[in-house]
């Protein structure tokens, strides 16, 4: 198994970004989820001590309960997130009924995540764009709670997490103070992710009214991806292939068919490049890396986003 993915699970009968977990036939309720993800466990806090037993006040290791692994070194100010409680948030954030479709746990259990749908169904640009949530935790104290929104253009499977200058993608909620209070504020995140979505179907509209010639996506494709005047050749030739596969989606990819040259289509075509293509150089954590871009963002659309968007 990768370096990064401890445990997790997948529903449907294809592999999905990871390609590694158990393989469940449909979509899980919490509990299951949580056994399914091999995230059934708590981390419990034990003080730290120097080599000779001297204590060293404000400070907390986070273990795993089952096999004491330590996750994490934190101040006492750190508020553990129980990966059960990240469930029950998401259940009454989604309402009686929410499945799971993924879950799981990186770095020996020092970052898990879960990714939902949302009930809600939206139609833009008079295609199928499915709303997930994907909320992430850690336990080592390196970071926030994440909650982000991650569109997905159903019949191409490509994510359209576009960073909206009037509506935020990803909140975040840090593990001080009263977290559980903090997590039971279900309605702002749906009041957020209602506003993203509205924001991101006013983007697409504009975006559907640019229109863009060949020539014009040529040139955005040469500034997604400039080569520096003092490239290797070896760069300078895996930059061309990496601009070729974008023209080449761009122009022909059978989801793309029927939608006008315009800047809807590019952004759609750039999104595909970015979802589905493979590295130059595919490192063993590559799909890992991708799956983190679906919560941080992917900065190669959210500049196409900008270029079209400034035109």
């Amino acid at each position: 198994m990768s370096a990064e993915v401890e445990t997790m699970f997948f529903t449907g009968r294809e592999k999905p970004w990871h390609g590694l977990g158990t393989m469940v036939e449909n979509a899980l309720d919490s509990r299951e989820a949580l056994i399914a993800a091999g995230l059934d466990w708590t981390v419990i806090q034990k003080p730290v001590f120097t080599q000779d037993g001297v204590l060293i006040r404000g400070y907390y290791a986070n273990i795993r309960d089952y096999d004491g692994s330590i996750l994490g070194v934190v101040t006492n100010r750190y508020k553990v997130v129980q990966n059960r409680d990240a469930f029950a948030f998401t259940d009454s954030l989604l309402g009686e009924g929410v499945r799971y479709e993924t879950a799981g746990s990186l770095i020996g259990g020092r970052k898990t995540w879960i990714l939902a749908r949302l009930p809600e169904r939206y139609i833009i640009q008079g295609e199928q764009i499915m709303p997930y949530l994907v909320f992430s935790n850690t336990h080592d104290g390196s970071g926030a709670i994440k909650i982000a929104m991650t569109p997905i253009r159903v019949v191409c499977n490509n994510t359209l997490n576009l960073a909206l200058a009037n509506a935020s993608r990803v909140w975040s909620i840090h593990h001080t103070g009263d977290t559980v209070a903090k997590l039971e504020d279900a309605k702002e995140t749906i009041y957020r992710a209602n506003e993203y979505m509205a924001e991101l179907g006013k983007t697409f509209d504009v975006l559907s009214r640019k229109k863009v010639t060949d020539a014009v996506m040529k040139e955005y494709v040469e500034m997604l991806l400039p080569i520096a005047d003092d490239a290797s050749q070896t760069t300078e030739k895996n930059v061309l292939k990496q601009r070729e596969d974008i023209v080449l989606r761009y122009e022909y990819a059978p989801d793309l068919k029927d939608v006008p040259k315009n800047g809807y289509r590019f952004i759609n075509a750039v999104s595909d490049f970015a979802t589905h293509s493979k590295p130059l150089r595919e490192t063993k954590n590559y799909q890992e890396n991708l799956f983190i871009k679906t919560i941080d963002g992917n900065p190669i659309i959210d500049k196409a986003c900008k270029l079209l968007m400034a035109a």
